[in-house]
């Protein structure tokens, strides 16, 4: 009787043990995901972007200019020069899915996740003024009419500069929907 006893004990003892190695791995894989990347790992993350991006335009036999950066926390690529239009697609549906590719060739050669982000010819910086620009007058008209606003649907990159101007306009603003048809809405106050 005293041996089941022991052997109940010790599962006990095991099941405990597997659950705290388990919240310990979760725990530090948590903290890794929030930990900011140090500069010098971003600048590896566009090495290896600038790399791949690279070879992706010798094979398709065109010239370009690779500028890497590192801003708000995250590899930034830029491909300047040549005639690069195509590259960036219809409303940059082909720049989305060649900064999606480089980011899978960055995670896939450093082993972490990458945020980088890739830009042709200055079409996401031009991109950026204009709905800066919409979300500047679009937030007026909420303040001023006490409607809430619904916007055509927008990728998360676009999404992300109208909540950023919308909040610093002092408004709340908030995305619904599912891809590809999410879409934001503006508040009044």
């Amino acid at each position: 009787m005293s041996e089941s006893v022991e052997a109940t004990t010790e599962t006990s003892i095991e099941v405990v043990d597997e659950s705290a190695a388990a919240e310990s791995v979760n725990s530090v894989s948590d903290e890794r995901k929030k930990a900011p990347k140090s500069v010098a790992k971003l600048e590896e993350e566009g090495d290896i972007a600038a790399d791949y991006l690279e070879a992706l335009l010798d094979i398709a036999d065109l010239d370009g200019d690779i500028d890497i950066d590192v801003e708000n926390g995250r590899a930034s690529l830029a491909i300047v020069g040549g005639k690069l239009a195509h590259l960036v697609g219809s409303n940059g549906e082909v720049l989305d899915a060649l900064q999606e590719l480089t980011r899978l060739a960055v995670q896939t050669s450093s082993g972490d996740r990458s945020r980088l982000m890739l830009d042709i010819e200055n079409f996401r910086a031009n991109r950026r003024k204009e709905l800066t620009a919409l979300a500047k007058k679009l937030g007026d008209e909420a303040k001023s009419s006490g409607k809430e606003i619904k916007l055509d649907p927008m990728n998360a990159f676009e999404r992300k500069i109208i909540h950023d101007t919308i909040q610093d306009m002092g408004l709340t603003s908030e995305s619904e929907g599912e891809d590809p048809r999410r879409f934001v809405v503006i508040f009044p106050s």
